[in-house]
């Protein structure tokens, strides 16, 4: 079934684009905005709404394929593409990606994602977020012109089955982390809370006791709503890189001495630590995590890392994987343009042994988080 016909329209997501430089430099909040002026390039404010844009398209015998284009929250920030705003990339797309697809076939997802990921403007690939829309609206056309679920559209293309179990989820509290957490809790949550933890002064401590007050509120408040001694959830805090600022990027020692103090708190539980540091840049963070992790391991310290930032594309997974950067990394689907490089992230981590979960965006949309 061919495709005829390629639709965009601006739209919003489900939350803002933040500028995350001023935030970690000490940007106030104020309500739900911040007060300050914003530092990286293309923001106007350090929050500002979150664009997408809705890529459709249009079979021929009249089904309308949908994907949407859209960027994570930290748009522009630690080796991500621009800033991406609708206005700038609807022409983009109408250029480029309109007749490339015109009049194909809509028979494997692979293959039209491959020519995608090809086409270059100005030497470069064109914006993740553009790739990622464009990958779930072409995902949606083959999945509805073989009438398949897209889940078996990618069995089938990659060799892998649709689980008969449920995946566990990874649940997001924002900066209300005492009354989330406690939904999450009474929902069963299976991987929590997130906690949003970007701010040395303010949610980490200068010296790491108001994260540490926290995971040990967090394990009582556990302990006392669980209905059911079998639940016990994974606990999963996302630090923004401010363990490293408050303790030193490369100072390992002092790293595994908190890592070690966050452990003995979180017990029962078991503890993960995303983006335990932010080092600047793509080599010095891989070497960075792989030097936390050594010095984790060799001391049993039971706290997994995660790659986040400068872990961005396929090919930054595969560099931390195999020079194994932290234990796991969180393949930020949008990072990665089209999500058949999300395929490929997971299934090579698999491989590999290193841990990975598939981690979206708060600043998404509704058919976006679908696929």
């Amino acid at each position: 079934m061919k495709i005829v016909d390629v639709v965009c329209a601006p739209g919003r997501t489900g939350f803002f684009f933040d500028d995350q430089k001023a935030i970690k430099s000490g940007a106030k909040s104020d309500g739900a905005a911040y007060i300050g002026q914003p530092v990286t390039s293309g923001f106007k404010s350090i929050r500002q709404a979150g664009e997408s844009i809705s890529v459709m398209l249009v079979l021929e015998d009249g089904q309308i394929a949908w994907g949407d284009c859209a960027a994570v929250q930290y748009s522009g920030a630690g080796g991500r593409d621009p800033l991406f705003l609708a206005e700038d990339f609807i022409p983009v797309i109408d250029k480029y990606i309109k007749p490339a697809l015109v009049g194909k076939e809509a028979d494997s997802f692979r293959e039209l994602t491959k020519m995608m990921e090809a086409i270059e403007v100005d030497g470069k690939r064109l914006h993740t977020a553009i790739r990622y829309g464009v990958s779930q609206a072409i995902l949606d056309a083959v999945a509805k012109s073989s009438k398949r679920l897209m889940s078996e559209v990618v069995a089938d293309e990659y060799g892998t089955t649709v689980s008969e179990k449920p995946i566990p989820i990874f649940t997001q509290s924002g900066d209300n982390r005492y009354e989330n957490a406690d939904k999450m809790i009474l929902k069963g949550a299976a991987i929590l809370p997130h906690a949003l933890i970007n701010n040395v002064e303010t949610k980490l401590g200068r010296d790491g006791s108001k994260l540490k007050e926290y995971v040990c509120w967090l394990r009582d408040r556990i302990l006392k709503l669980r209905t059911d001694e079998s639940y016990n959830p994974i606990f999963h805090i996302d630090v923004y890189g401010t363990i490293g600022q408050a303790f030193g990027d490369e100072n390992y020692t002092a790293m595994a001495d908190y890592l070690a103090e966050l452990e003995e708190a979180a017990k029962p539980f078991h503890l993960r630590i995303e983006g335990p540091m932010d080092a600047g840049e793509r080599e010095k963070q891989m070497l960075c995590l792989k030097g936390l992790r050594e010095e984790v391991d060799r001391r049993g310290i039971n706290v997994e890392l995660v790659a986040d930032e400068w872990c961005n594309t396929l090919e930054d997974v595969i560099y931390f994987c195999d020079n194994k950067a932290g234990h796991m990394a969180q393949i930020k689907t949008p990072d990665l343009g089209g999500i058949n490089n999300t395929i490929e992230a997971v299934l090579y981590c698999k491989e590999h042994g290193f841990g990975a979960y598939q981690g979206g965006t708060c600043n998404e949309t509704d058919p976006a988080r679908y696929v």
